[in-house]
């Protein structure tokens, strides 16, 4: 393992039991907080993409909001906010995914991107894939392309990347 993933894994902290007894909760705060791991964070997150032609990176609320800027600014493109439901203030999209139980949504802007624009999608963490699957719905459904997603933690045992067929997928921790 290089180096640099690492020193990012080194600033995730276990936390057992959290939010339900059985769950071990990988928090970042660690990371967020160290100015060091959150810059590298974020160089790792940009530098496949940093000959892709990225005109726009969408990160989706909540952690998507920490690093998504942070790459948006490293490849020189805009920041698309994905939200829950009722937070935008102009026209929206809306996704509905799956939840273990019942169902959620997500809205962005309908004119955050459109035909043209090349779309990166950063978050913080996949887990079952239903989040990052309604994001690229949503930017596909107003005619931009995805170029990829990205996140910093892979929960691979939950095989969330196959909801994410045929895009490329990197992920720069995988527990």
């Amino acid at each position: 393992m290089n180096d640099k993933i690492v020193q990012l894994k080194s600033l995730i902290r276990d936390v057992p039991d959290f939010p339900k007894e059985g769950i071990i909760f990988k928090d970042i705060t660690p990371l967020i907080g160290d100015p060091g791991g959150l810059s590298l964070a974020a160089d790792l997150l940009a530098e496949p993409f940093g000959n892709q032609g990225i005109t726009a990176v969408a990160g989706m609320e909540s952690r998507g909001f920490i690093f998504g800027p942070l790459v948006a600014e490293r490849l020189k493109a805009g920041f698309i906010p994905v939200r829950k439901p009722g937070k935008l203030p102009a026209e929206t999209v809306r996704e509905e995914y799956a939840l273990e139980y019942g169902t959620d949504s997500l809205e962005m802007h309908r004119d955050a991107v459109g035909p043209g624009s090349k779309v990166l999608i950063v978050d913080d963490l996949i887990a079952t894939g239903g989040t990052a699957e309604a994001t690229v719905k949503m930017i596909r459904s107003v005619g931009a392309e995805v170029v990829g997603v990205a996140f910093l933690i892979e929960l691979g045992f939950l095989e969330g990347r196959a909801k994410l067929g045929g895009l490329n997928v990197r992920s720069l921790i995988v527990y």
